[in-house]
């Protein structure tokens, strides 16, 4: 079984600008890199649809996702802080039994 090879930000970047400016095919291109050109076609995409944020990296969020999953993980802490006061309310406003 082959083991997929995994490019840095940097290799994939440089590999898109090669396609926009070298003048060569994109066949050549893959060849000389050492890639599938189908590959290089969905680094292109993904740059053009992300730009700078393309290519976040392993285990890595692009920013606006990183900050959602702050607000998220925030939210979460926030709901059980409301929680716990609820019921700390519930018990302290019962009447004592006489």
């Amino acid at each position: 079984m082959k083991k997929s090879r995994r490019f840095s930000r940097e290799f994939k970047q440089e590999a898109v600008r090669l396609m926009a400016e070298s003048g060569k095919s994109v066949a050549e291109i893959a060849e000389d890199l050492g890639v599938r050109t189908n590959i290089l076609y969905r680094w292109r995409q993904e740059f053009g649809e992300e730009g700078e944020q393309a290519f976040p990296g392993k285990g890595r969020l692009k920013a606006d996702d990183e900050y959602v999953r702050g607000l998220e993980r925030e939210l979460k802490i926030v709901k059980q802080e409301r929680d716990i006061l609820k019921k700390a309310v519930s018990i302290f406003s019962k009447e004592p039994k006489s």
